[in-house]
């Protein structure tokens, strides 16, 4: 990677804040845009925007071109064996919900058991959690080891053949800094005819990503934290588990025919999923948000990603009283961290006054924050663009914070 070369392209790196030089390490949350991502989207504003599919003239064919464009494009980038399987959502978080209602509200009854991980982000937890009320399901938890180092494979297997009806677990946890084995645990889950969801909102874009070796049954992921604009995700799905599904949302585009005295009849998927105008603008800013790091190249951000967390883990252990989430070498770019006597808000606030876009907080994931003994904790995520120079600032700037606040 030409880290030099990629940084020109973004931006918001021409920032200041109180005189500083702006570092953003808030990736995890959301990662900024480049500059052909932010061009693309003005010009579909310019010259193809118009409401999509159904509209035959110039403009409202080159938005439909635009947005199924970004399908091909999403699906191309997950292997997926059809673009027919990509459902575009509002986010990761609109996914598991449609989920949720639709499969989760076909297959899971009463005394049926949902298994989660207990490093799952709300998105992951809360949909399933109200799904199992409302049908009188079980909620089960795969453990995590002491300090978040991994989770416990062992107490997995042993849960999986017990044959939960689902199971909904995370591919990169935002607070712990590891990777799971995705394709080992959709592997035994499968043995035991579990269907499986992986929430990849932290994965995809930040490193190659196969649902076809992967083996899970449904994947989800948002474009905003992989260069895209907000409001667009997606979800991914088998066409034999789509095709069986119920809507989501009911309105317009997704139906075939309507009727006054008798029940709709629903379009095949994606469309039976996308009720009313979808995300047209967001699509095509997504799509050249995966082309653009397709060119980077997913494995050579992977690698930079994970080598600029562990510098940063590592020079983070050289200051006294502060403790770093999950194993010891990175596996994903994250490192969440607290320090003793110090609250996380104000780790943030100081390290803003000079520059540094840091995390603060229980990072959507309180039950777990809580197991660790940590309700509030400080987080930063690392991106293509971060670089080693940052990252020895922000080393430094969390050494003049602990001298600050313990005097």
């Amino acid at each position: 990677m030409d880290i030099t070369q990629i940084r020109e392209q973004f931006p918001f790196l021409k920032e200041k804040v109180n005189g500083h030089d702006l570092i953003y390490l808030d990736n995890a949350a959301s990662s900024q845009k480049p500059d052909r991502v932010i061009r693309r989207i003005s010009r579909f504003l310019e010259s193809e925007y118009a409401n999509v599919h159904r509209g035959i003239h110039l403009l409202s064919e080159r938005a439909t071109d635009a947005y199924e464009d970004a399908r091909r494009e999403l699906a191309a980038f997950l292997n997926a064996p059809s673009p027919e399987e990509i459902i575009f959502t509002r986010g990761t978080t609109e996914s598991v919900n449609l989920v949720a209602n639709t499969w989760g509200r076909q297959h899971v009854k009463a005394g049926d058991t949902i298994l989660l991980t207990e490093m799952e982000h709300h998105s992951n937890l809360l949909p399933w959690q109200h799904l199992a009320r409302e049908v009188g399901a079980i909620i089960e938890y795969v453990p995590v080891l002491e300090n978040g180092a991994a989770l416990d494979l062992e107490a997995a297997k042993t849960l999986l053949a017990k044959r939960p009806k689902l199971f909904a677990f995370v591919h990169v946890p935002n607070t712990l800094g590891l990777e799971n084995p995705v394709q080992e645990l959709c592997w035994i889950a499968a043995k035991s005819g579990v269907t499986t969801f992986i929430d990849a909102a932290q994965s995809v874009g930040h490193q190659t990503i196969n649902v076809q070796e992967l083996g899970c049954d449904f994947l989800a992921c948002s474009s905003h934290k992989m260069c895209g604009p907000s409001g667009i995700g997606a979800l991914w799905g088998r066409k034999e588990l789509l095709s069986a599904m119920p809507p989501f949302l009911y309105g317009g585009e997704m139906v075939d025919r309507a009727f006054y005295d008798k029940p709709a009849i629903f379009r095949e998927p994606p469309a039976r999923f996308e009720a009313g105008t979808p995300p047209i603008l967001e699509a095509a800013g997504w799509a050249e948000a995966l082309r653009f790091l397709k060119a980077v190249g997913l494995t050579e951000i992977q690698q930079h990603s994970i080598a600029l967390a562990n510098q940063a883990a590592e020079g983070l252990r050289s200051i006294e009283g502060l403790r770093i989430f999950g194993p010891e070498v990175r596996q994903s770019g994250i490192v969440a961290f607290s320090l003793e006597g110090v609250h996380a808000h104000d780790v943030a606030f100081f390290a803003n006054e000079r520059g540094l876009a840091l995390r603060a907080g229980h990072h959507c994931a309180q039950p777990l924050m809580r197991k660790l003994g940590s309700p509030a904790s400080s987080r930063a995520s690392f991106y293509l663009y971060n670089t080693e120079e940052e990252v020895q600032a922000m080393i430094g700037i969390l050494k003049e914070t602990v001298a600050f606040f313990r005097g």
